[in-house]
């Protein structure tokens, strides 16, 4: 969600906290702002909107400075306006948030009480009023946030500058992450090592409840007792090298056309080279001894889960259950103890997700976790990680991410079953083979591009979408429904094949575009039933099959994107580039912000 940076060294702040800020944009926002300490007092400049805006306000009137706090805003409390935008603050302190103040209302009837002046409507700003009352009080800026936290509830990342002290600032975490930065005679705070990477590679990650204090060449670092403790300084892989579109319209266009090699790149991270069977890194617990598997992740991810579940009963033959992240926990299901708990998310950061995952923890599961940054919060809560070698992924609707999520689990699934024997060695080599050839069936679904368009001049004029598959297909119907509503603004819904009768049926019109997910194999005939019953209903069938299944739908499909003919196993994998692909087209027809859709964040950090 909202992204968070800080500075303190010799160089001026504001062109340092504006261009890490740019590499925060793709966690979604809308608007921004910079405090820097001019002279010892508090400045700022803010701008709701892009950060063009804001680039635009420090053009005009310059922020000097070398200590400062920026970020950018994804509004909760309050719209997102020039006034509601962070830093918030008084003339001792300045803070910028990430996160919610859960008990905000009280702590700010508590304030005002106390005769604290509120300027704005969020609840960030409880924060710097509650600070601002303990400085009035005599405490040291120190003394004064760490009183302040222990009153916070909710979820927080929380950076702030003093005024008066020029090598100081402060931050917090609970529940949402944030990194501390170690340069040369210069330190920083940011959301998360992406935005770090040009300024420094050496970062120390707070744990849940920690707070620290960052001079200019150190920092000191609390738990949420108040002790001092010490945090590792790591190496990070990210590089500082500037992320760029190329020659594309768009991130989310660029990552479109990294399938293939982000799918090679994954699967030769699971695969070995010699034998060419799924090598998994040692796992501390025995795959044919788990009872159940148990899923849950959010949006996309939770599609991705979806698909896994089915790899993991048919090939492995494992009991497995997904729930989205967001209701787990609050079924408060029983659990087998010795489970395999299966979280999954692109940035690791995923509140909902980090929820879920504490939850099985305390049900005594085992915990692996599907991830992007093996850096972040749930990469370091996990007894294993499986890392998706996606590199970063700007576009706020996931794309590559996905398909390699979608590698890895089949990978998983492949191993599991090789574990408890319920595959023979014939079938494991037939399946990982078909594994293999997934990049360069990739690279051919890309050559259907200009098609693609052209259906989505179709979709383009639609009110009402509807997306069908079955079996491992249905949870892509439902990822290309997603995708379709997040960046097309378009209302779509993925339906399991089967059900379109047992109510979406009465839908259907001739306005209504239907696309199928319908690859050959055991559930095709069940599939081109259903498609007949909404053709004869008027809707405009558009489908994604292989030549075999074209053939067989010529007579009922308006348009047909032929692809690859691969085994069912890897389908879904293959089926989720062009409804993805449909949906980046429609979305540039329309004209939205394909990139940043409007009220998306990319991570969300809290529930």
């Amino acid at each position: 969600m909202c992204g968070i940076v800080g500075v303190i060294g010799a160089r001026e702040a504001a062109p340092v906290l504006l261009e890490a800020l740019r590499r925060l944009e793709y966690r979604g926002y809308d608007s921004a702002g910079i405090a820097t300490l001019v002279n010892g007092r508090i400045d700022r400049r803010r701008a709701a909107g892009k950060l063009g805006n804001l680039a635009e306000v420090l053009r005009t009137s310059p922020l000097p400075g070398t200590t400062g706090i920026g970020h950018t805003r994804w509004a909760t409390h309050g719209a997102p306006t020039e006034s509601n935008a962070h830093p918030h603050g008084t003339a001792l302190v300045s803070v910028v948030h990430n996160g919610i103040i859960e008990n905000h209302a009280e702590l700010r009837a508590e304030l005002e009480r106390e005769g604290q002046e509120f300027s704005t409507e969020t609840d960030t700003e409880t924060v710097a009023q509650l600070v601002d009352l303990h400085l009035k009080r005599g405490m040291t800026p120190v003394e004064a946030a760490g009183a302040a936290f222990g009153r916070l509830q909710g979820a927080y990342a929380l950076a702030m500058v003093f005024a008066g002290h020029p090598e100081l600032m402060i931050g917090a975490r609970h529940g949402a992450p944030l990194a501390v930065g170690f340069g040369d005679d210069e330190m920083f705070l940011g959301s998360d090592a992406l935005a770090l990477a040009p300024l420094t590679r050496r970062i120390a990650y707070l744990e849940d409840g920690d707070w620290a204090v960052v001079s200019r060449s150190s920092a000191r670092f609390f738990d949420a007792a108040g002790e001092e403790v010490q945090r590792a300084v790591k190496q990070t892989a990210l590089s500082g090298a500037a992320v760029g579109k190329g020659n594309f319209r768009h991130f989310m266009e660029k990552e479109l056309h990294e399938h293939p090699a982000v799918l090679g790149d994954t699967l030769r991270r699971m695969i070995s080279p010699s034998s060419r069977a799924v090598a998994l890194p040692p796992l501390p617990f025995d795959l044919a001894g788990v009872p159940r598997v148990t899923i849950s992740a959010c949006g996309s991810a939770f599609y991705a889960g979806m698909v896994a579940r089915t790899w993991f009963e048919q090939v492995a033959r494992i009991p497995a259950d997904g729930d989205v992240a967001s209701e787990f926990r609050y079924r408060t299901p029983p659990l087998p103890e010795g489970g395999l708990a299966l979280l999954v998310s692109q940035s690791g950061e995923t509140a909902d997700t980090l929820a879920a995952l504490r939850y099985m923890r305390e049900q005594r599961q085992h915990v692996l976790s599907v991830l992007n940054v093996p850096e972040s919060s749930m990469a370091r809560e996990s007894d294993v990680v499986l890392e998706t070698v996606a590199g970063p992924e700007i576009g706020v609707a996931s794309t590559k991410a996905f398909t390699a999520q979608l590698a890895v689990m089949a990978c998983l699934a492949l191993a599991a079953g090789r574990a408890r024997g319920s595959i023979s060695a014939a079938q494991e080599a037939a399946m990982t083979a078909s594994l293999l050839e997934v990049p360069s069936r990739a690279a051919e679904v890309l050559e259907h591009d200009e098609h693609i368009q052209r259906i989505a001049a179709r979709i383009a004029e639609a009110r009402d979408v509807l997306y069908l598959g079955r079996g491992s297909c249905f949870p892509i119907a439902m990822e290309g429904a997603l995708k379709l509503k997040e960046i097309s603004y378009i209302h779509a819904e993925g339906y399991a094949a089967g059900e379109m009768k047992h109510g979406p049926i009465a839908l259907i019109d001739r306005n209504v575009p239907v696309i199928a997910i319908v690859p050959s194999g055991p559930l095709f005939e069940k599939t081109a039933s259903n498609l007949q019953e909404a053709a004869a209903r008027g809707g405009q069938v558009i489908v994604f099959s292989d030549a075999a299944g074209a053939a067989k739908l010529k007579g009922i499909a308006v348009e047909t994107v032929v692809l690859p003919r691969v085994d069912p196993f890897v389908a879904p994998i293959l089926y989720a580039i062009p409804v993805q692909l449909l949906a980046y087209h429609v979305a540039v027809l329309k004209g939205t912000d394909v990139d940043q859709p409007r009220n998306l964040a990319k991570s969300v950090t809290v529930e």
